[in-house]
């Protein structure tokens, strides 16, 4: 494990991991966790038909099982993953839920068999079965295969069909766009960790003034309302199909990449080893439960949020307190019916005109690990590898025998495993 000097704080805190905050205090702190969460959360079940109140739901019951596995040692919030977005709508178009939601629960399960590894063996064999030159390529796939659905949501009145073109969309999309935009690049402090919140609002306000919103489920929603999910062999029957497991579990293995990646980033801020206490094993395991649990009541998969982590870098408090009271407002949002319809409510081309720099952002990101990881595209296995994920996975190559099928994202990462097991490497 690294050297212990790298895990030296550099600022003193103003609240401790284990540090109460004060009672008038406390809330605004964990209201800015859940400002900072809260556009890509809800994003994620806005693109893929999940409920809502189901994402909020899991997203704070999951980050309060993240706590407690992890022995309330590690400042992380978890949230909707963007990761699975495009297995979930390719899955949900050709499946039924059923097969969908127990697809989700094996990727948790995953999780946890990759955490109980990391606890036997060390993450030595994780790291050289997902080199950078593997994982970098895959998060650029799963960027780019999300673009014609931002692009759509922003053009069209039926984005799924691409049919109805509105001139009002694209307007309203790009005042969006813009909106966050000059908040990422201009906005100092906390307020530039939220320009996706920022440009949602903005972006809703434009869309009210054009008259493309409809604020009667509004109005006939209830204050308090049990939260829309779904519950298995109440509104859906669980059930085993090969193909969509298939399709989830190569991308748990670029998530959990880039689990460890955020870990790297807290463990630098807090001035702790996370690693070895609690163990990275438990912050795997405690995402895999929190994915699980999500995929009992209909909500996506979840993830640590690289955005809350930037709350902890800006602010210096990283009481799990604070991410606590975050996780509890998030689930007594899940049951404010008014909330939930008022989300619900959000034009497709606010969405999309937010989802234009987010799925960039994703795509840029896996070139960012190319570039930091200083992988050598002069060398033909690199380029070999990298060339091929990036086909297969944003030309969608199918793999189908006997009705199993791999494709898109799932068969790139699967691919680029491969290669770079069997490609011989340079000679020095």
């Amino acid at each position: 494990m690294e050297n212990e000097q790298m895990f030296e704080r550099t600022v003193k805190p103003v609240l401790d991991v284990n540090e109460k905050p004060k009672p008038s205090q406390w809330a605004f702190l964990s209201l800015q966790h859940l400002f900072a969460m809260f556009g890509a959360t809800v994003l994620v079940p806005f693109l893929t038909g999940l409920p809502i109140s189901a994402a909020l739901l899991a997203s704070g019951v999951g980050t309060l099982l993240y706590i407690l596995i992890t022995k309330a040692m590690i400042p992380a919030y978890l949230g909707s993953s963007f990761a699975f977005i495009t297995p979930i709508i390719t899955g949900l178009s050709t499946h039924s839920l059923g097969d969908m939601l127990v697809a989700l629960f094996m990727s948790g399960v995953m999780y946890v068999i990759i955490g109980i590894l990391i606890k036997l063996s060390g993450i030595g064999w994780l790291m050289h079965l997902l080199p950078p030159v593997v994982v970098g390529p895959v998060i650029m796939v799963i960027g780019l295969s999300l673009a014609p659905t931002a692009a759509n949501m922003a053009m069209f009145e039926n984005s799924a069909d691409m049919k109805g073109y509105n001139v009002t969309y694209l307007i309203v999309a790009m005042i969006t766009l813009v909106t966050t935009l000059v908040v990422q690049g201009y906005m100092k402090g906390f307020f530039s960790l939220i320009p996706v919140l920022i440009g949602i609002i903005v972006g809703y306000i434009a869309a009210t003034i054009l008259g493309i919103v409809d604020f009667k489920p509004v109005m006939k929603a209830s204050w308090l309302d049990w939260p829309h999910i779904y519950l298995p062999f109440k509104d859906y029957t669980p059930s085993f199909h090969m193909g969509l497991i298939l399709l989830m579990l190569p991308i748990v293995f670029v998530t959990v990449s880039e689990h460890i990646g955020h870990q790297m980033v807290i463990n630098k801020i807090v001035g702790r080893n996370f690693f070895e206490k609690p163990g990275l094993h438990r912050s795997i395991i405690g995402d895999g439960v929190s994915t699980m649990f999500a995929s009992l009541i209909g909500g996506p998969p979840s993830t640590t949020y690289g955005e809350n982590i930037g709350v902890l870098a800006i602010t210096k408090i990283y009481s799990i307190y604070v991410i606590g009271g975050a996780a509890v407002i998030a689930i007594i949002l899940a049951f404010v019916g008014k909330f939930t319809a008022l989300i619900s409510s959000i034009p497709t081309p606010v969405m999309g005109g937010v989802s234009i720099l987010l799925f960039g952002i994703i795509a840029s990101s896996g070139l960012r690990m190319l570039v930091e990881s200083k992988v050598d595209f002069s060398e033909n296995r690199n380029l070999v590898i990298t060339s091929v994920i990036l086909v297969v996975g944003i030309g969608n190559l199918m793999f189908d025998i006997h009705g199993v099928k791999v494709e898109g994202m799932a068969l790139a990462a699967l691919s680029g495993i491969v290669l770079n097991l069997i490609l011989p490497k340079a000679k020095a």
